[in-house]
């Protein structure tokens, strides 16, 4: 029994923010970051938690999938800025959509949190321990951003999607193959300082401004771009596939630069690549699912086609994973 994906969704908030709402408030213009980065605007969720976005982009794919909430046997939440450190955001979003049978968790991997929820909610279902899991995965980073730090806060934005998993009567369809990895070495690199155990909340770490995104930008950009290149190359390669097999690369929003490397490396054309980050910025594990529904509602992605997600985030974590697409084009 092969696992796969059965619907999906996204939702991003309506909000917009250029990138001359940013040079009106830091050192910063629009060309310094478009050059930079390839971001244009980003959308910011004024009100409210993750679940907010979760919530109403797992509502639109049950309405896709054509079943109640209470069908629900799991649900999974990858994110790194959960609505509150406990009760899981899980919980949260069972109880707003009424998945009333529902078990569930959250998965904090930063970037690569769809990647490893992903493999998780399909490994559940082959198993036979549930029927099926709704995976969501999305992040308000707008809630951590320091609004001064002129080369980090304008990274990033506010959004997310939501996946059904389930078996595949077809088991040449869905997750074909998968690596994963990580590397606690990047801890230093890529970080929030305080608001955990380590070190708790106080007027110091307020004051100090360590609730925040901390991010040493080209130590994690030299990083990334070997890591994503590399892993989604493999992929390719261990399961004998050329550039002409694969119908789409769907990497991880991070930086436009990133992505091309990885483009490159797997001999891809930019039309075979697909790019959001100009209108969505880095909504961290919001940004394959939010690409994989874009494919989707614009009739870009057929059954039976081979997809590589990709990613790369802290801890390090990063990761691919070769899928190939189950669901019918939309009607």
């Amino acid at each position: 029994m092969r696992a796969t994906i059965s619907a999906l969704a996204h939702y991003v908030p309506e909000d917009v923010y250029d990138n001359h709402w940013f040079a009106e408030r830091i050192d910063t213009t629009d060309e310094w970051i478009r050059t930079r980065t390839g971001i244009k605007e980003r959308h910011f969720l004024k009100e409210g938690g993750v679940s907010e976005i979760l919530t109403k982009a797992a509502i639109k794919c049950l309405e896709r999938r054509g079943i109640g909430p209470e069908e629900v046997d799991c649900i999974i939440v990858a994110s790194v800025t959960p609505d509150r450190i406990f009760p899981a955001t899980a919980a949260i979003v069972q109880r707003k959509i009424g998945a009333v049978n529902a078990w569930g968790f959250d998965l904090a991997a930063a970037c690569s949190g769809f990647l490893n929820a992903l493999v998780t909610a399909a490994k559940l279902v082959e198993s036979g321990a549930v029927r099926n899991v709704l995976l969501c995965s999305g992040d308000k980073m707008s809630a951590i951003l320091d609004f001064t730090d002129r080369a980090t806060s304008v990274l990033f934005g506010d959004g997310g999607g939501a996946v059904f998993v389930e078996p595949s009567a077809d088991e040449s369809l869905g997750i074909v193959d998968f690596i994963l990895r990580m590397d606690g070495n990047g801890e230093p690199h890529l970080h929030q300082k305080a608001g955990g155990s380590m070190r708790p909340p106080t007027a110091e770490t307020v004051a100090n401004r360590e609730h925040f995104v901390y991010q040493e930008g080209q130590t994690v950009f030299k990083s990334a771009v070997i890591g994503m290149a590399d892993v989604s190359y493999e992929i390719m390669e261990r399961n004998k596939l050329t550039s002409d097999d694969v119908a789409w690369l769907v990497p991880h929003q991070a930086n436009l630069r990133i992505i091309d490397a990885t483009a490159n490396r797997m001999g891809l054309s930019a039309d075979k690549v697909m790019v959001n980050i100009d209108r969505y910025g880095n909504t961290t594990a919001g940004t394959i699912p939010i690409c994989l529904s874009e494919l989707y509602e614009g009739g870009k992605v057929h059954k039976g086609d081979y997809l590589v997600l990709s990613s790369f985030g802290a801890g390090y974590t990063w990761g691919a994973i070769l899928l190939r697409w189950s669901i019918p084009d939309i009607s």
